[in-house]
């Protein structure tokens, strides 16, 4: 079942997210994919259509997360909730690599996300 988030919501959550990826900051001013309004709480989970469950996300971060809610923390292999850029703090669980080619998890989150959800960055 295919719900599309209707235009004014999709403007709000690509304003509110400066034109750069939730979960990864890459720009979408160089993205060759266009970027879509991502459900943090996917909708199969009864996520809803409303600005909190909502994130402004590039293709592969997306396509990667799709309706995964949870990732494993590669050192405990404890279940941890993937990120939530509504509530949580990109810069508090991820960093750039020195030549800024690469995004690090620094956190279980962190870490988490990028074994599982977001792997391919």
């Amino acid at each position: 079942m295919s719900e599309k988030t209707p235009e004014a919501i999709r403007r709000i959550v690509a304003a509110r997210a400066f034109g750069y990826c939730e979960y990864c900051r890459c720009s979408n001013q160089f993205a060759i994919e266009s970027f879509t309004v991502e459900h943090i709480k996917p909708r199969r989970a009864s996520g809803e259509t409303v600005l909190e469950n909502l994130a402004w996300s590039c293709s592969g971060c997306n396509g990667h997360k799709y309706a995964k809610t949870q990732a494993s923390d590669p050192e405990t292999g404890e279940k941890i909730a993937l990120y939530n850029p509504r509530q949580q703090v990109w810069s508090e669980h991820f960093s750039w690599s020195d030549d800024f080619t690469k995004v690090i998890g620094i956190t279980s989150c962190g870490k988490g996300n990028r074994m599982r959800g977001f792997s391919w960055f």
